[in-house]
């Protein structure tokens, strides 16, 4: 991947919540939550490196389709974050080859709604699927599920978002 990284250790990234719109106005709205290939219990929302050159808007669509096989006309970007948000990996997650040093992510997270059906939902579509197995789950629930180190971004970024809940 050619995505660049700041002088401060961080790679730019994309990261998207894509909302389920409830099928009656009194129903809570449900977000897409995706387990890793390989991980145990490693659930979190699709998220990707911007490639250098790309923006964050075509990193998402690219990311949409690479990770979870939905083509943009499946959605509508309802809003994103007004700024980066930043996560440090742990230092047994980081990447030692890469100058400045390797220390994060800053994402720019993306509310989507799904428009489309979600049987269109492919997670082995692409050359090397990230994910195995998806549901919806209610909008917080993924900020008592992820991992330590990423759910004050997750935090932030659903709370950002809300105002754009359909």
């Amino acid at each position: 991947m050619d995505s660049t990284i700041d002088k401060h250790g961080f790679r730019p990234n994309v990261g998207i919540v894509l909302v389920q719109t409830p099928p009656k106005p009194e129903s809570a709205s449900r977000v897409l939550w995706a387990r890793r290939i390989g991980g145990f219990n490693a659930w979190q929302f699709p998220q990707g490196g911007i490639h250098a050159g790309e923006s964050p808007q075509d990193a998402v669509y690219r990311e949409l389709h690479e990770e979870i096989g939905l083509l943009p006309d499946a959605v509508t970007i309802l809003g994103q974050t007004s700024d980066w948000l930043r996560y440090r990996l742990p230092k047994h997650m980081r990447r030692n080859n890469s100058t400045p040093g390797f220390v994060g992510q800053k994402q720019k997270w993306f509310l989507l709604e799904l428009i489309d059906s979600d049987n269109k939902v492919i997670l082995d579509g692409g050359a090397s699927p990230e994910f195995q197995d998806w549901q919806w789950v209610s909008y917080w629930y993924p900020i008592t599920a992820i991992v330590d180190f990423k759910r004050a971004v997750y935090r932030s970024a659903l709370t950002q978002l809300l105002p754009y809940l359909p």
